[in-house]
């Protein structure tokens, strides 16, 4: 990346002078390797490196939603489990654990004053501290509306069903398989301390280092920008040893989206359209700290900006125009093609295939079918087989999860494809069986 790294110096550079960060890191990795990181502005006098700690604010979620779905993997809860049947005695029994790592419990945003981002959690020693007389803002299931006091539940039910907190489970299910010896539950040398900048002057102001107690899941976490790019090999399904690839597809699809913005939140992960590229992370802020982590599973890429300083986001912009940069100037190789072999049963359905009088295109790709209308607006949609001799729609849209059966003669020739009962032929209007 060497006739890339100047530019990508001069972004960072630009971002800490113009948004007066005392300090700011960034990094980038293709395929699981660091291929740039650098640090502008000072922690302690020094330059900081991507070994210095910051807090990562909300980015504690995704950590958070990675366990609970490996505990839904391992068969310890149910994403449909309503919060009751752990905490029986809290006053949103009702929410079910999807609707708390989506967003879409209709919980309150925030607990009741003081602001639990600046002070100190033993003020809320009880969970039903955590919530207004009335807790619900909207009704379970019905928008999306962001709740830092929904993971706080969450952390409580991981400790309701492992007997420990929430933060030793993560350590021992999460962090120590991914080696991931600078994410921690409080501060550790070096690190950069919290500010503010005031205002109508270059002047910095200390921020609280609090412990948020019950609501730590919510925001807690302090890590390096070499932790979260290792952190983010989860994200791009290639660490099938802490999270299976098939759940971290789970855990990326919207539950609910703001299309104006070309965003939505999965379970845990944000997504963000920006152009062709579809990237997946999570932003964070603490008072006195601003972070970001996304990857581009297409690119291979993922990347990383950690801040000191409260303000809005500054991180994100920089961090998706670092990937932009990467992607364009250096983008991802294709992988050398290789012939395949196809079993002829299977090379039979290739071709062309009407619904009515549409056209539609089946291939196969890496064992899979894939069904793309002629001229269509909507990408490819992909069928992967299952043991009983059908195939499963896996891509996100109207389809997913429709199952797609193969109709043949008594010779053996597929006749009919059948989609959840819409019927493709092989001429048009032809005829039909199923």
């Amino acid at each position: 990346m060497t006739s890339t790294s100047r530019e990508l110096l001069h972004r960072l550079a630009v971002t800490q002078s113009s948004e007066r960060l005392p300090s700011v890191v960034a990094a980038v990795a293709r395929d699981g390797a660091t291929a740039w990181a650098a640090g502008r502005g000072a922690v302690n006098g020094t330059e900081p490196t991507a070994d210095t700690q910051y807090r990562i604010g909300s980015i504690s979620k995704t950590f958070v939603a990675t366990l609970v779905m490996r505990m839904r993997d391992q068969g310890e809860l149910r994403l449909d489990d309503t919060v009751g049947r752990y905490l029986p005695d809290v006053p949103v029994r009702d929410a079910t654990i999807f609707h708390l790592l989506s967003h879409t419990s209709g919980l309150a945003t925030e607990t009741p004053p003081p602001w639990w981002e600046r002070s100190a959690g033993d003020l809320r020693p009880e969970l039903d501290n955590l919530f207004w007389a009335d807790p619900f803002r909207h009704p379970a299931g019905r928008r999306w509306h962001y709740s830092n006091t929904g993971y706080g539940v969450l952390g409580a039910i991981i400790g309701a069903i492992r007997g420990a907190g929430w933060f030793a489970v993560l350590q021992q299910e999460v962090l120590r398989p991914l080696e991931l010896t600078r994410t921690s539950y409080a501060p550790q040398p070096p690190y950069a301390p919290g500010w503010s900048v005031h205002p109508w002057a270059d002047v910095l102001l200390p921020e609280p280092e609090t412990d948020t107690g019950l609501m730590a899941p919510a925001g807690q976490l302090w890590s390096t920008a070499t932790d979260l790019l290792r952190f983010a090999e989860v994200l791009h399904g290639r660490r099938d040893d802490v999270l299976r690839p098939d759940t971290v597809s789970e855990m990326q699809e919207p539950a609910s989206g703001q299309a104006e913005l070309n965003a939505g939140y999965g379970l845990g992960v944000m997504s963000l359209r920006d152009g062709a590229a579809t990237m997946y992370g999570h932003n964070g802020s603490m008072p006195g700290y601003v972070a970001a982590l996304w990857v581009d599973p297409d690119q291979g890429l993922s990347v990383t900006a950690c801040a000191n300083s409260t303000l809005a986001f500054p991180t994100v912009p920089m961090a998706i125009d670092i990937m932009r940069t990467v992607a364009d100037r250096e983008p991802k190789l294709p992988p050398t093609w290789q012939p395949a072999a196809v079993e002829p049963p299977l090379l039979d359905v290739t071709g062309i295939w009407y619904r009515g009088a549409i056209p539609f295109a089946v291939r196969i790709v890496d064992d899979c079918l894939e069904m793309a209308r002629f001229g269509g607006p909507a990408g490819p949609v992909r069928f992967c087989a299952r043991a009983d001799g059908t195939w499963v729609a896996v891509t996100p849209g109207y389809t997913n999860g429709e199952i797609l059966q193969i109709l043949r003669d008594v010779n053996g020739t597929p006749t009919t494809l059948d989609l959840g009962s819409i019927l493709f032929a092989r001429q048009p209007y032809g005829e039909l069986s199923g």
